[in-house]
């Protein structure tokens, strides 16, 4: 079995512009492709580990792996599955953010000579003449083509602005300059981008003649349609400064039961064989399923020892109903001699807002020490933050403060 058909049994092709042409090349090992990374944060989150994931895929196949940092696109803003504009970042936010994701990507994809490439397309979108790319890449859209495209339709209810109408002009613009200066021949991203990237393929074909080709891969959705990767607090992040690897580990092991075989298949690298004999699994069986997610993922985003460190400390917590030194803490900045329940949630990141917090302690969902709190208006005091609580958020997650 190739890679592409590997590729379509774990359920991570969408869309392609040609089925057979792309089968051939990256079967063959003659893929230089891409994919773009616009530096919206300073950490990569879950959505993009789909992406690090596929891009190791191909590259263990013998392709070449081109990763694009959005140096240039992350000054305009994707419109792509968004109701509202992104904030403007400045230059230096950019650059900071670009050089956070150049070091997490090296983990993952390897580079080198005869290996994987790493540019950033600030390189030439910031020195672009503007009546020069007018004249030479605006001529080839049409404006009514663009406007049917779903991300531009989504966004025209609310308001598109002519900053972020231009995205697909910078995108499609990255693969024209990409297949002429490093001969890449094919594009992946996520199938929300379908017509940024059709309009890449095409713009290298009327200005060279030349056949270039696109693939969308499957977005990571849970049984409700959503987004994979997001909970109450944000996204679940790759730094461990921003997500703790012991709730990287807790949010794979606690997806829905519907969900953990569609991850494994995706995300994970075990083969397709030892997969498929999970098919038949069910009740506790998916609890060893969820195991097995959870560690696999943390391992290849942390590394093998700070999972085990996680399975072990999520062991100790549920069955053995005990404390762990490796319990996610957070120190908290105490100014009194007591701080409220919801001050706690909100500076351990349990909660995203004190409004949150507060509809969370009075539908029943926080305990401290194993007692349930019931009042929003709960304080705990200095001295029981020197020895530390216990802080329980619904059923499954449990966070420790202290000062």
């Amino acid at each position: 079995m190739g890679i592409f058909e590997e590729l379509q049994q774990r359920g991570l092709i969408a869309q392609i512009t040609n089925v057979d042409e792309v089968k051939r090349l990256i079967n063959g090992g003659n893929a230089k492709f891409y994919i773009g990374f616009d530096p919206t944060a300073d950490s990569l989150h879950v959505g993009h580990f789909m992406a690090l994931c596929l891009m190791k895929r191909l590259q263990l196949a013998g392709n070449t792996p081109i990763v694009l940092m959005g140096g240039g696109t992350g000054h305009i803003g994707d419109p792509s599955g968004r109701s509202d504009m992104r904030s403007m970042m400045t230059t230096e936010t950019i650059n900071h953010n670009v050089e956070c994701f150049k070091k997490q990507i090296s983990r993952f994809i390897e580079f080198g000579e005869n290996k994987a490439i790493m540019v950033n397309n600030a390189d030439w979108l910031l020195k672009l003449n503007y009546i020069e790319l007018l004249r030479e890449v605006g001529a080839h859209f049409s404006v009514n083509n663009m406007l049917r495209a779903e991300c531009y339709k989504q966004r025209m209810e609310h308001g598109l602005s002519f900053l972020e109408f231009n995205y697909m002009i910078m995108q499609a613009y990255d693969f024209y300059y990409l297949n002429e200066h490093y001969n890449c021949n094919l594009q992946f991203g996520g199938d929300d981008q379908w017509s940024n990237m059709l309009a890449g393929s095409d713009l290298i074909r009327k200005k060279t003649g030349r056949d270039a080709h696109s693939m969308t891969i499957t977005l990571l959705l849970n049984s409700q349609g959503k987004k994979m990767g997001k909970t109450s607090s944000g996204a679940v992040w790759l730094d461990k400064n921003k997500t703790s690897v012991y709730d990287f580990y807790q949010y794979w092991r606690n997806v829905e039961d519907a969900d953990v075989l569609k991850c494994i298949r995706m995300l994970t690298f075990l083969p397709l064989e030892e997969i498929n004999k999970m098919d038949s699994w069910q009740g506790a069986e998916l609890n060893k399923a969820k195991e097995i997610l959870a560690y696999e993922l943390t391992s290849l985003v942390h590394g093998s020892k700070e999972a085990e460190i996680a399975q072990n400390t999520a062991k100790a917590i549920f069955i053995q109903g005990a404390d762990d030194e490796n319990m996610p803490s957070t120190k908290i900045n105490l100014q009194e001699d007591e701080i409220t329940l919801v001050d706690i949630l909100v500076e351990t990141k349990l909660c995203s807002s004190k409004g949150e917090a507060k509809r969370l302690i009075q539908q029943g969902g926080v305990s401290l020490d194993e007692e349930k709190i019931a009042s929003f208006d709960y304080k705990v005091t200095r001295e029981q933050l020197k020895k530390g609580v216990k802080i329980t958020k619904g059923k499954k997650i449990y966070h420790r403060a202290y000062i």
